[in-house]
Protein backbone atom coordinates (compact mmCIF):
# COMPACT_ATOMS: atom_id res chain seq x y z
CA UNK A 1 0.00 0.00 0.00
CA UNK A 2 1.40 3.42 -1.16
CA UNK A 3 0.10 6.92 0.40
CA UNK A 4 2.02 10.15 -0.54
CA UNK A 5 1.12 12.18 2.32
CA UNK A 6 2.13 15.70 2.29
CA UNK A 7 -1.05 16.55 4.67
CA UNK A 8 -0.48 17.40 8.21
CA UNK A 9 3.18 18.86 6.52
CA UNK A 10 2.44 22.64 5.34
CA UNK A 11 -0.98 22.08 7.27
CA UNK A 12 -2.95 25.41 9.25
CA UNK A 13 -0.09 25.15 11.36
CA UNK A 14 2.71 25.07 9.75
CA UNK A 15 1.88 26.22 6.17
CA UNK A 16 5.30 26.53 4.86
CA UNK A 17 6.48 22.98 5.76
CA UNK A 18 4.65 21.56 2.94
CA UNK A 19 7.20 22.98 0.11
CA UNK A 20 10.46 22.13 1.81
CA UNK A 21 9.44 18.15 3.06
CA UNK A 22 7.57 15.84 1.72
CA UNK A 23 7.06 11.72 2.56
CA UNK A 24 5.86 8.56 1.25
CA UNK A 25 4.66 5.76 3.11
CA UNK A 26 5.62 2.47 1.61
CA UNK A 27 3.97 -0.63 3.57
CA UNK A 28 5.95 -3.41 2.53
CA UNK A 29 4.57 -7.39 3.89
CA UNK A 30 6.71 -8.45 6.81
CA UNK A 31 5.90 -5.38 8.73
CA UNK A 32 8.38 -3.08 6.58
CA UNK A 33 7.22 0.17 6.31
CA UNK A 34 9.16 2.95 3.97
CA UNK A 35 9.47 6.62 4.60
CA UNK A 36 10.39 8.10 1.34
CA UNK A 37 11.77 11.89 2.03
CA UNK A 38 12.23 14.74 0.24
CA UNK A 39 13.21 17.89 0.57
CA UNK A 40 15.31 19.54 3.39
CA UNK A 41 15.45 18.39 7.21
CA UNK A 42 16.12 21.81 8.95
CA UNK A 43 15.23 22.79 12.23
CA UNK A 44 11.83 23.86 10.66
CA UNK A 45 11.12 20.47 9.40
CA UNK A 46 12.63 18.47 11.96
CA UNK A 47 10.05 18.13 14.22
CA UNK A 48 7.53 17.08 11.26
CA UNK A 49 10.11 14.64 10.34
CA UNK A 50 10.57 13.22 13.50
CA UNK A 51 6.50 13.16 14.53
CA UNK A 52 5.89 11.37 10.93
CA UNK A 53 8.88 8.88 11.59
CA UNK A 54 7.65 8.01 15.29
CA UNK A 55 4.27 7.49 13.87
CA UNK A 56 5.39 4.90 11.62
CA UNK A 57 7.67 3.02 14.58
CA UNK A 58 4.78 0.70 16.07
CA UNK A 59 3.43 -0.46 12.82
CA UNK A 60 6.90 -1.61 11.74
CA UNK A 61 9.13 -4.13 12.50
CA UNK A 62 11.81 -2.79 10.12
CA UNK A 63 11.69 1.12 9.07
CA UNK A 64 13.29 2.22 6.17
CA UNK A 65 13.79 6.13 5.80
CA UNK A 66 14.99 6.50 2.38
CA UNK A 67 17.06 9.77 2.51
CA UNK A 68 18.03 9.58 -1.29
CA UNK A 69 15.75 12.81 -2.15
CA UNK A 70 16.86 14.62 0.86
CA UNK A 71 18.95 18.01 -0.22
CA UNK A 72 20.00 19.44 3.13
CA UNK A 73 20.22 17.37 6.62
CA UNK A 74 21.48 19.60 9.64
CA UNK A 75 21.82 19.20 12.91
CA UNK A 76 17.88 19.41 13.86
CA UNK A 77 17.42 16.36 11.28
CA UNK A 78 20.56 14.64 12.02
CA UNK A 79 18.50 14.65 15.63
CA UNK A 80 15.78 13.43 14.77
CA UNK A 81 17.37 10.29 13.33
CA UNK A 82 19.01 9.80 16.36
CA UNK A 83 15.82 9.77 18.30
CA UNK A 84 14.17 7.76 15.90
CA UNK A 85 16.41 5.35 15.88
CA UNK A 86 16.32 5.18 19.50
CA UNK A 87 12.40 5.33 19.19
CA UNK A 88 12.63 1.82 17.13
CA UNK A 89 15.41 -0.29 19.50
CA UNK A 90 13.36 0.95 22.47
CA UNK A 91 10.06 -1.21 20.30
CA UNK A 92 12.15 -4.00 19.56
CA UNK A 93 12.09 -2.56 15.70
CA UNK A 94 14.80 -1.50 13.46
CA UNK A 95 15.83 1.57 11.54
CA UNK A 96 17.48 1.62 8.45
CA UNK A 97 18.72 4.10 6.53
CA UNK A 98 18.97 4.49 2.10
CA UNK A 99 21.48 7.83 2.40
CA UNK A 100 21.70 8.04 -1.73
CA UNK A 101 22.48 11.76 -1.36
CA UNK A 102 25.64 13.58 -1.43
CA UNK A 103 24.43 16.18 1.53
CA UNK A 104 23.03 13.49 3.93
CA UNK A 105 26.18 11.21 4.08
CA UNK A 106 27.96 14.12 4.19
CA UNK A 107 26.19 15.57 7.48
CA UNK A 108 25.99 12.20 8.73
CA UNK A 109 30.23 11.64 8.39
CA UNK A 110 31.19 15.10 9.33
CA UNK A 111 29.34 14.23 12.88
CA UNK A 112 30.42 10.92 13.32
CA UNK A 113 26.71 9.77 13.27
CA UNK A 114 27.17 7.21 9.93
CA UNK A 115 28.37 4.46 11.90
CA UNK A 116 26.05 4.55 14.49
CA UNK A 117 23.23 3.53 11.61
CA UNK A 118 22.36 0.69 9.86
CA UNK A 119 22.76 1.92 6.34
CA UNK A 120 21.65 0.25 2.95
CA UNK A 121 22.65 1.74 -0.87
CA UNK A 122 19.14 1.91 -1.86
CA UNK A 123 15.61 0.52 -0.97
CA UNK A 124 15.46 -2.81 -2.62
CA UNK A 125 18.89 -3.64 -0.41
CA UNK A 126 17.57 -2.58 2.79
CA UNK A 127 14.52 -4.68 2.65
CA UNK A 128 15.89 -7.77 1.44
CA UNK A 129 18.28 -7.62 4.52
CA UNK A 130 15.55 -7.36 6.14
Amino acid sequence: MSSETPTGVGDDQDPDVGEVVRFEVVEHGDGAVVVHVDGEIDTMTAPVVRQRLAGQIPAASLLVVDLTRVTFLGSAGLAALVEAKEKAEGDGSRLRLVCGSHAVTRALEATNLLSLFDVADGVPEALRTA
